[in-house]
C-alpha cells in the first residue's frame, strides 16, 4: 500500500540513467501481470535515444526522461481484452518504478498513434495504448485529492 500511496503522476526528470537492472525489473512486473487466457497480447517499446523520443510526437517534459515507455497490444492475440490487458501490464510498470523510486506518467494514447507507429515500425494492426516517461523526478508533487471510499464501494447494489 506504501506504493500506491507514494506514486505521482512526474513531469519533471532527473537526468540521471536509470540502470538497466532495475529497469529490466520494472519491465518484468508487466510481464507476470494477468491477462485474458494468459495471452499477453502486450508489447513494451523502451525509448533511450533522444532523437528517437523527438519523433514520437510527444510532449517535451516527456521526452526530457531518460526513458520513454511505449504501451502497444495485438487486437489479433486477444480481440475482445487486448486494451485491458495492456492498461493492466502497464499499471504494473507504473507501480513497479515507483517500488525503485522512479517517477512515471501514465499518458493515454488509445486513437491517437499513428505518429507514434510510424516512428517506432509498430506494425499497422497493432493499438498503441499509452505512454510513459521514466526516470528519477526532478519534483515531489502533493497528493491529490481523491474520493472517499464510501463514493465508490457499494456492497450488495449500488
Amino acid at each position: 500500500m506504501d506504493v500506491i500511496r507514494k506514486r505521482r503522476s512526474i513531469r519533471r526528470y532527473k537526468p540521471d540513467p536509470v540502470p538497466d537492472k532495475v529497469l529490466n525489473q520494472v519491465l518484468e512486473a508487466a510481464r507476470l501481470a494477468p491477462s485474458d487466457s494468459r495471452s499477453q497480447p502486450w508489447h513494451f517499446i523502451v525509448i533511450k535515444n533522444p532523437e528517437t523520443k523527438k519523433r514520437l510526437g510527444i510532449a517535451e517534459w516527456t521526452a526530457m526522461a531518460p526513458i520513454v515507455i511505449v504501451g502497444c497490444t495485438d487486437p489479433q492475440v486477444s480481440a475482445r481484452w487486448h486494451v485491458v490487458d495492456l492498461s493492466i501490464a502497464f499499471e504494473h510498470i507504473v507501480l513497479a518504478a515507483a517500488n525503485f523510486g522512479l517517477g512515471t506518467c501514465w499518458i493515454g494514447k488509445l486513437d491517437v498513434d499513428e505518429t507514434i507507429k510510424e516512428a517506432l515500425g509498430i506494425p499497422k494492426h497493432m493499438v498503441v495504448v499509452a505512454v510513459t516517461p521514466l526516470g528519477y523526478p526532478a519534483e515531489t508533487p502533493e497528493p491529490k485529492e481523491r474520493k472517499d471510499i464510501s463514493e465508490i464501494v457499494h456492497y450488495e447494489k449500488f
